[in-house]
C-alpha cells in the first residue's frame, strides 16, 4: 500500500500572525488599554512585547509606564477585551484552511503551539473554523516557564505529535521563535505579518523559506 507522502512528519503552527490574521486584535486591545489610562502608546510597544508571555507583558507594561496596578488585573482586562474580539473578528490567513486540509490528506500530523492563553486559543480556533484540523493544541503555559525564546513549547508540541524535532516543520512569524525552532533542528517556514515587518529580511535569512500566503507553502514537509 502506498504511504502518504508526509507520513511520519509533523507541522507545528503558531496562531497570531501566522495561521490567523489576528494581530489587529492585539493592536485594538492595546489601543483600548492605553486610551483608558490617557497614555500615548509608543510605536515600539507591540514589537517589544511580541515574543513575551502574557504575565511578562504585564510586568513589562507596569514597569515601563510606572503603573500602580496589579499584573493580574492587567491580564484579566486584556483577556476580557481579547475574548470578545477573537470571538467576532479573527479570520484565517489566506488559503490557511486549504493548506491544513492538504497536509492532513498527505498523512502529516498537525499541532498548534501558541502564546495565547487556553481560553483565547480555543475561542480563536473555533471562530476561525480550524479547531478540528489539529492532533494537538498547546500554549507556552502548557510547556513550562518562558516563552518562545525557550525550546520547551516546540519540544512539547513535537512530543505531543509523537515525533522527534527533526521530523517537524514549524510555521512562525516572529524572529525569536524562528531562531528557537531552528536551534532544535526543525525546518522553519516564516509567514509574513505586518507586525514583524521590521524583522522580515532577517527572518527570511534565518528560516528555510518565507511566504506571504499559504498558497506559497511547501506541499511536502
Amino acid at each position: 500500500m502506498t504511504q502518504p507522502v508526509n507520513a511520519g512528519k509533523g507541522a507545528i503552527f503558531d496562531l497570531d500572525g501566522t495561521l490567523l490574521d489576528s494581530m489587529g486584535v492585539w493592536a485594538e486591545v492595546d489601543r483600548i488599554f492605553f486610551e483608558r489610562r490617557g497614555i500615548p502608546m509608543p510605536a515600539d510597544y507591540a514589537h517589544e512585547v511580541a515574543a513575551m508571555q502574557f504575565g511578562d507583558i504585564a510586568d513589562y507594561t507596569i514597569r515601563r509606564f510606572s503603573l500602580d496596578e496589579d499584573w493580574k488585573d492587567l491580564m484579566s482586562e486584556w483577556n476580557d477585551t481579547a475574548q470578545e474580539l477573537y470571538a467576532t473578528k479573527v479570520r484565517p490567513k489566506p488559503h490557511a484552511l486549504d493548506y491544513l486540509h492538504h497536509l492532513r490528506n498527505t498523512g502529516a500530523r498537525l499541532a498548534v503551539a501558541t502564546s495565547l492563553a487556553p481560553r483565547l486559543r480555543e475561542t480563536a480556533l473555533e471562530h476561525a473554523g480550524i479547531r478540528d484540523c489539529f492532533d494537538m493544541v498547546c500554549s507556552v503555559d502548557d510547556a513550562g516557564p518562558g516563552g518562545k525564546e525557550r525550546p520547551d513549547i516546540f519540544l512539547h508540541a513535537a512530543r505531543g505529535l509523537g515525533l522527534p524535532p527533526e521530523r517537524c516543520t514549524v510555521f512562525e512569524d516572529i524572529l525569536i521563535a524562528v531562531r528557537t525552532a531552528k536551534s532544535l533542528g526543525m525546518r522553519v517556514w516564516a509567514m509574513y505579518d505586518s507586525s514583524s515587518d521590521r524583522d522580515w529580511e532577517r527572518i527570511c535569512q534565518e528560516a528555510d523559506g518565507g511566504i506571504h500566503d499559504f498558497e506559497q507553502a511547501p506541499l511536502r514537509i
